[in-house]
């Protein structure tokens, strides 16, 4: 049975229940320094033959960054809404 989905704001929460607290004593910078070796991580998984841990490492890059936007106080959603989904969205190539 697939799992329901879940929105951008539950997952961001539920980073934030689970190691909100954690990642405030860690601070930006060395979460910062976890979410890019978790892009490096990915650019690995990019040039593989594993759907499976390319599925992992896209997990993980979003949790991360869910954990920096915690940090800093930034709503997740709200920012994509705002960028992407109002008026003409964003300037330049995305």
């Amino acid at each position: 049975m697939a799992a329901k989905p879940i929105t951008i704001e539950q997952f961001q929460q539920h980073i934030l229940e689970k190691y909100g607290d954690h990642d405030k004593k860690r601070g930006s910078a060395p979460t910062f320094m976890w979410f890019i070796e978790e892009v490096g991580e990915l650019a690995t998984a990019l040039g593989s033959d594993d759907p499976a841990n390319l599925r992992e490492e896209f997990a993980d890059v979003f949790a991360w960054l869910c954990t920096l936007a915690n940090i800093s106080g930034v709503d997740l959603a709200a920012a994509v809404e705002q960028k992407y989904l109002h008026g003409r969205g964003p300037v330049g190539h995305k």
